[in-house]
């Protein structure tokens, strides 16, 4: 039975990547002669054409894990991380269809895997686990959610179980599974909480969830509450991270409200005077029309001001990177808060610490480093010529660390408090996926395409 076991099982080790942003989600690997200059055509491993999805690639045990969308279909695909090789291809098929705001997809959480093989969530669907082979072992259905803007939260494994965070507009909960069977070990509801999309990550034992209003602590055993801090946010999106014994989140948000007042809109808009603001009369304000449906929590196609006052206050206070205790119990005093730091906050990348600094890239390619014991700016600029908008998460490894835009560029620094660009490589295509890191080798995930990027043979 126990060869059998070890049989069916990937050997894992210290180069995997095995869930979003790596170990405990960090974005840090062990590696070694990672590449400076690469690009469509060059330092190329090997590349494969792939579905489209916003999901992240994840490595384990010589596995190089994606999953994708086509019309219904939900696809699940492994690659052999040296040649490239299409190892299998899984379809589930989606069982509640989610109309979803446009910078999300049916496929944006990103899986994680262990020596079992993997764990897929498609929010369309629910939870699935495949054996390193392909051979479906469980299947969890989930859903449907209420979140506007999609669920895109990412599994993650954890003392035998798999933990999922859904925030969503109400029933927003965290779940435990048994992760060889899919049963339910725990679940806890989280009524506090409204929307979010950040990836948990786990300390000692702690499971540590940043939500839009606060950041909560639970036993991972039990998933009872531990700790947890109110916190300003407008829709958490990055993951903490850990520094010795103090966690860091980052939440934008603003010292004022993002929509005009109520009145104001009324006076603007309300042609039938029946103080309510409907699809009609609000679809030539520009600035908010796009996010209508969210601010309607009640789904009757009418915003009134409650609905109003409700949206129009997210993320409207305090805000920035702080540095919490994570020895807590109960609920943090605002003096818990180490440090603050409020200027240049990214919205949707997670921060990351690596050789001691902390570090943090938004759009427009702003890259912040700062000292993680006080919170003191070492150095603000920029990631040379590479613009735009950020979705992925900055990664980290053999010295050096990699910022990938959503215009495709790929920018290589040298890691460090006083931090210097190295290289800006352009992969000529739209890119949402945060990086892999895996030994000596970088993968990175475009709109059509996985690559496998490797310096140069001496």
């Amino acid at each position: 039975m126990l060869i059998l076991f070890l049989a069916g099982a990937l050997c894992l080790s210290a180069a995997d990547w095995t869930r979003f942003r790596g170990p405990n989600g960090s974005g840090v690997a062990e590696a070694a002669n990672l590449p400076v200059k690469f690009g469509p055509t060059s330092n190329v491993a090997w590349k494969a054409a792939v579905p489209f999805g916003r999901s992240s690639p994840i490595l384990a045990g010589g596995h190089v894990y994606v999953t994708a969308s086509e019309g219904g279909a939900l696809i699940t695909l492994a690659y052999d991380a040296v040649s490239g090789r299409l190892l299998w291809r899984r379809e589930l098929q989606n069982q509640h269809r989610q109309k979803i705001y446009k910078a999300n997809d049916a496929a944006s959480p990103t899986p994680a895997a262990d020596g079992q093989g993997v764990y897929v969530f498609f929010p369309d669907f629910g939870l699935a686990a495949y054996s390193p082979d392909g051979k479906e072992r469980w299947r969890r259905p989930l859903g449907p959610f209420d979140n506007y803007y999609g669920i895109s939260s990412s599994p993650v494994i954890a003392n035998g179980m798999l933990i999922l965070l859904c925030d969503q507009a109400k029933g927003s909960f965290l779940l435990a599974l048994d992760k060889d069977t899919g049963k339910q070990r725990w679940r806890t509801e989280r009524r506090e909480q409204l929307e979010g999309w950040a990836v948990p990550i786990v300390y000692q034992d702690q499971i540590i969830a940043v939500g839009s209003a606060r950041v909560d602590s639970y036993y991972l055993e039990t998933g009872e509450p531990r700790w947890w801090i109110p916190n300003t946010s407008s829709g958490s999106m990055g993951s903490p991270v850990i520094h010795g014994e103090r966690l860091i989140v980052t939440a934008l948000g603003s010292d004022q409200p993002w929509m005009p007042a109520f009145a104001t809109m009324i006076a603007k808009v309300d042609k039938d005077g029946d103080g309510r603001l409907s699809i009609a009369e609000s679809e030539k304000e520009t600035d908010w029309f796009e996010h209508f449906a969210w601010v309607d929590s009640n789904h009757d196609k009418l915003l009134d001001e409650s609905e109003w006052a409700a949206a129009r206050a997210l993320g409207v206070g305090e805000y920035g990177a702080i540095s919490l205790p994570l020895d807590g119990k109960g609920r943090l005093d605002a003096s818990a808060i180490a440090w603050r730091f409020s200027r240049n906050v990214p919205y949707v990348p997670s921060p990351l610490v690596y050789d001691g600094v902390f570090y943090m890239v938004k759009t427009g390619g702003i890259v912040t480093s700062l000292d993680p014991a006080t919170g003191a700016m070492h150095k603000q600029g920029r990631a040379g010529n590479a613009g735009g908008e950020y979705w992925a998460s900055p990664v980290a490894g053999d010295g050096k660390l990699f910022l990938l835009s959503g215009e495709g560029k790929l920018t290589v620094m040298k890691a460090g408090a006083e931090w210097e660009v190295l290289a800006v490589n352009d992969l000529e295509e739209e890119c949402f996926a945060t990086p892999a890191i895996g030994m000596d080798r970088l993968y990175v995930r475009t709109r059509g395409t996985l690559y496998a990027f490797a310096a140069a043979s001496k």
